[in-house]
């Protein structure tokens, strides 16, 4: 009998710190995706301030930081990308209008914004 319940405990006590090193893990990995997504931000930064211009890459680095709620400077990079081009799905109009909310350009982010109501209008009738 003593054998059963050291063997219980033994197996008891190897799950529970399997089990916690598994959710140690997990945190970590969702830290660092973070970190990384943060990093790669940075360096498309670095990029962009040497002088390269690209629709994707004022996506992804405006994106970046709308998305990790850094709103005062996702508007620099919406407002580059929207300077290149008008020609974008209705949700960076949204994400460009929030953003200038967030730095109270009022004015602009109400124009941006009914640029994407009426965008949303035409998608829903299109279906």
């Amino acid at each position: 009998m003593r054998k059963y319940i050291l063997l219980f405990l033994v197996l008891n006590v190897l799950i529970y710190n399997t089990y916690g090193q598994k959710l140690k893990i997990a945190k970590s990995i969702e830290k660092g995706k973070k970190y990384v997504y943060i990093d790669t931000i940075k360096t498309y930064e670095r990029v962009a301030e040497k002088g390269y211009k690209s629709i994707d890459m004022f996506k992804k680095i405006g994106d970046g930081y709308f998305l990790n709620a850094q709103l005062d400077k996702a508007v620099r990079w919406y407002c580059e990308l929207f300077s290149m081009t008008n020609k974008l799905g209705s949700e960076y109009y949204f994400r460009y209008s929030e953003s200038l909310k967030s730095v109270g350009e009022n004015e602009e982010a109400n124009r941006i914004m009914e640029i994407f109501n009426k965008k949303s209008r035409d998608l829903k009738e299109k279906k």
